[in-house]
């Protein structure tokens, strides 16, 4: 508990921090005191952290499924918005010195520059009656109509300070609403689908071309519903595969709110069928109960077991190592222990840090998913810190690993130099 209070301690400062910074640059660099756009400016930076942490605890705290939606769109999107704000201004703190100086060298240059002769005008001649004297008077104030008009406030008519401010801060929030809006695009338009051929030697020659459809980390939640499985059920289909494997995280919410959001899935279609494994979120959201209802919708559950496919290989599949706190976690031995190793193997798992043990059982080919390829940039740095492999197929020994970046995201619907996949294995037989 006293770890647990430490790190919470930590993360609130830091965001605290993280907002503070934000406030500074795009909020008082940039207003007048007391003016309207600044009262705005901190009310939003006060409001909108305290709707990302609603978001983020909302489900856990038996929130209503309705105001879990609600604040779920402008919660997670803020926190997107907030990473590439602060890498953006970040790179801005480095270019603010440059435009100041550059702006230094261009004033003293323009005040340098010659002012243009007056004009002289010609002479005139002046009547006699012009060369009395005159009683002085006071000049005659200019005639409203004619007075010079004051032109349009320029850069220069701007404090240094102030349009510096202006101009990073501006294409930092331009760059990042840019960043998120194009992230977000490439969700809500459903994930590609990549083919990927995997040679097995164990494969006999019927099952050379044999495909398998994998899809992970659907995430279906308050944000991603019904619409959102209903495209990767029509791209799955679309590719006619043989078998079709869900490896974990399907959801981030319970079977009795998000129930209707994963009815399409009873339309998969495959010569062999349709498999499910548990991913962490499963966990979250009540293991059993999923498990209970994909059933329902025509997938099969592979919970620590295995089958013989037809074509010639066997297909296990393992719990997620989340569900060890349950007493429910990867059974390597009861999946795996007493198969003919003569025969191929192909492991679903959704975590890719299982592979060495799926070495050591003999797998030909582990399919996972978890890690969304680091799913906004550059958070892929961080998962190759905590998983073998973040995306694609990679050989460890003897066992292949191909792992998907994921048909759907966590948290915000935002993907970012990790765009969203379902991919077709097609399996290769070194005897074809």
């Amino acid at each position: 508990m006293v770890v647990f209070l430490l790190v919470l301690v930590v993360v609130l400062a830091l965001l605290g921090g993280v907002h503070w910074y934000v406030w500074r640059r795009l909020v008082r660099d940039v207003t007048a005191p007391g003016g309207l756009p600044r009262r705005i400016g901190t009310a939003a930076v006060v409001v909108l952290p305290l709707l990302s942490l609603g978001a983020l605890v909302s489900a856990r705290a038996g929130v209503p499924f309705p105001v879990q939606q609600v604040i779920a769109w402008p919660g997670q999107m803020w926190l997107a918005v907030l990473l590439y704000l602060v890498l953006a201004l970040v790179v801005g703190e480095a270019v603010r010195p440059l435009l100041r100086a550059w702006l230094a060298r261009r004033a003293p240059a323009a005040a340098a520059a010659p002012a243009p002769a007056p004009a002289v005008p010609e002479a005139v001649p002046v009547p006699a009656a012009a060369t009395e004297p005159l009683t002085e008077t006071a000049p005659a104030a200019p005639d409203a109509a004619t007075a010079t008009p004051v032109g349009p406030e320029t850069p220069t008519d701007v404090s240094r300070r102030l349009f510096v401010s202006r101009v990073v801060g501006g294409t930092a929030a331009a760059v990042a609403l840019g960043t998120v809006g194009y992230g977000t695009y490439g969700v809500l338009r459903g994930p590609r689908v990549k083919r990927v051929t995997v040679p097995l030697a164990k494969i006999p020659r019927a099952a050379h071309g044999y495909r398998i459809a994998v899809v992970s980390d659907i995430h279906l939640g308050p944000i991603l519903g019904r619409a959102h499985t209903q495209r990767i059920v029509d791209a799955i289909n679309s590719t006619q595969p043989d078998l079709i494997a869900v490896v974990g995280d399907l959801v981030d919410g319970t079977v009795e709110n998000l129930g209707p959001a994963a009815e399409p899935l009873a339309r998969l279609r495959a010569r062999h069928g349709s498999f499910f494994v548990t991913g962490n979120h499963e966990y979250f959201s009540g293991a059993d109960a999923w498990v209970d209802h994909v059933r329902e919708l025509g997938l099969r559950p592979l919970r620590n077991e295995r089958l013989e496919i037809a074509a010639g290989f066997d297909l296990a599949g393992v719990d997620d190592v989340a569900g060890e706190s349950e007493g429910q976690g990867p059974d390597f031995v009861r999946a795996l222990g007493d198969r003919d190793r003569a025969r191929a193997a192909v492991l679903l798992a959704h975590q890719p840090i299982v592979v060495h043990d799926a070495v050591r059982h003999g797998v030909d080919l582990q399919l996972s998913g978890h890690t969304h390829g680091g799913q906004l940039w550059p958070g892929n740095l961080l998962a190759e810190l905590a998983n073998p492999t973040v995306a694609g197929l990679e050989r460890y020994g003897d066992t292949q690993l191909y792992v998907s970046r994921g048909a759907g995201a966590w948290g915000p619907p935002v993907r970012v130099g990790a765009p969203s996949d379902i991919t077709v294995v097609e399996l290769a037989s070194k005897q074809a």
